[in-house]
Parts: structure tokens; sequence; C-alpha cells
């Protein structure tokens, strides 16, 4: 099994709501968007490898700190990425992944050990999370519920 890459690795706030999120941004996104923020993601062979023994030596760094960890993208290696959303969830963090694809379009496996999910392309004419006309979503997948409402300012529960 290959490993996958990574560009960037962050402890965030605003990306999964109400989370203090470990996020990994995946090399070897296959989509391409017209307008992404992220290029450096495109390239398969830049960054560092994200292997299941940097993972658990990172998650045993931040105990207690996080609550949840992102992967932006990494979708494609599918198998590779069900590893380490295990092992997450073994620690008892909550898991997100955020990717170009539809909900349909991500595997039932790679959903079981999801918490959140964001879906759809970027599409700069519509925006992102924080517009009421996007075309993203970003669910909570123990409930179903969407939690796009959590990225609009100003919005009310």
């Amino acid at each position: 099994m290959e490993n996958l890459r990574f560009s960037s690795e962050q402890i965030v706030w605003q990306e999964v709501p109400n989370e203090t999120s470990l996020a990994f941004l995946i090399t070897g996104c296959p989509l391409g968007c017209k307008g992404c923020h992220s290029v450096e993601s495109w390239k398969a062979s830049k960054g560092k490898e994200l292997t299941i023994d940097y993972l658990a030596e990172r998650l045993t760094r931040y105990q207690g700190l996080i609550s949840c960890v992102l992967f932006m993208g990494g979708e494609w290696q599918a198998e590779t990425l069900l590893s380490l959303l295990k092992l997450c969830r073994q620690q008892g963090l909550q898991t997100c992944l955020y990717t170009g694809l539809e909900r349909h379009d991500v595997p039932p496996y790679l959903l079981a050990e999801l918490t959140y999910l964001k879906t759809g392309r970027w599409i700069a004419e519509r925006g992102g999370l924080n517009s009421l006309t996007t075309n993203q979503r970003f669910i909570d997948l123990r409930t179903n519920e969407n939690l796009n409402h959590l990225f609009i300012k100003g919005a009310t529960l």
C-alpha cells in the first residue's frame, strides 16, 4: 500500500466547527478545480509521506489538545486513507474529509470511518462554505445534518 503525501500540516479551528483539528493537506488531487487555492496539492510526488507511524506520533504529541483529524483530500487512495482514519478513530478522535467529490462518490467504507464530510468541487462563482450560493456541503455524518450555516457570518442556529 502506497503512503499518502501531504504538503501542509496545521492545527485549525474553523474548518470543522466546534472541533480543534489536526489538518493534513494531501497531495495528488486529481480534480484540478479552476481557481483552486491549494494548487500545491495537485502533484502526488510533492510533500512528506503520511505514514501510520508518523500519524501515530502526531496523535500522541497532540493527545488531549485536538478533538478531530481533518484530511483535505486523499480519497483517491481510499485504502490508505482508510487505515489512517481507523487509527484516528481508535484514538477516540472525530474524523473529517474535505473532498471535491459528491457524497455518493465516496466509498461507503470511508464514510463509515468519518464523523464529518465536506463535499463539492470548488466553483469560484458559487463560493465556499461561507457562501449562501455554494455547491459545497458540510455534513455531520452521525446525524446527516448539513452544517453549512455554521460557516455563514451572522447566521443563527
